[in-house]
């Protein structure tokens, strides 16, 4: 149990795997159980690290209703190396470093490695970075760089779907089918083969993740100065 006590019927502290997946749903419950099955240590489990699972599940699913609502949809023969915008350079760049990192994680049998892997890049990388800074891009009207981001960012959805299917296959499933009509279902999908190095742009790389850091680091001393977030600059 969360205090690393042995479940048992008579201390009272057995959690039924089906009344969880009741109450949150079996893909947060099978990526909790994979990101906390570190090798030789006892898994913890309890119900707040679950329904932060689930809550993880609720963020891949608004971001995929906002690429619903800017029109973002995949096109037969899209070439990711093709991208011109820096930001849709750096996704695509950044989506391979995390297909590979999580082909690694599982090729060593560390599953709570791959969970991390994505949950690091599905939350922070693609929902909360990407999402937040192709939002002035699928603003503009008519141009190429809209027309661009919403084929990247219809890719690099994809991918988060596809890698993270094999943990939450549920969630993925209905969102692959949701997206528009496909050939064929998500888990006979084949498994993507390319490589980061032959989709990694290092200036683009480097130009938004300083752009990040400079995010963060004004977003930090704001708070050590507890200087108010709407507050504005002379």
């Amino acid at each position: 149990d969360e205090k690393g006590k042995k479940m048992s019927k008579s201390k009272g502290n057995v959690m039924d795997p089906l009344d969880l997946i009741d109450q949150y749903g079996a893909d947060a419950v099978r990526f909790t159980l994979t990101a906390m099955a570190a090798m030789g240590r006892d898994l913890k489990l309890s119900n707040s690290r679950i329904a932060g699972y689930r809550n993880f599940g609720t963020k891949l699913w608004n971001a995929a209703r906002f690429a619903d609502m800017n029109d973002c949809k995949p096109i037969e023969g899209f070439d990711p190396k093709l991208v011109k915008k820096t930001l849709n350079k750096w996704i695509v760049g950044e989506t391979a470093l995390f297909k590979e990192s999580f082909d690694k994680a599982l090729l060593a049998y560390r599953f709570n490695d791959a969970a991390q892997v994505a949950y690091t890049h599905v939350w922070g990388t693609f929902c909360d970075w990407y999402v937040e800074f192709s939002k002035p891009l699928l603003g503009l009207q008519n141009t190429e760089a809209r027309e661009e981001t919403q084929q990247t960012m219809a890719w690099a959805l994809d991918q988060c779907l596809i890698v993270l299917h094999p943990i939450m296959p549920f969630i993925t499933e209905e969102l692959w089918s949701s997206i528009c009509k496909r050939e064929e279902i998500l888990i006979t999908h084949d498994w993507p083969e390319y490589m980061a190095k032959d989709l990694l742009n290092l200036e683009a790389h480097n130009e938004i993740e300083w752009i990040i850091s400079l995010i963060e680091q004004i977003r930090s001393l704001r708070a050590e100065l507890r200087v108010p977030a709407g507050i504005k600059i002379p």
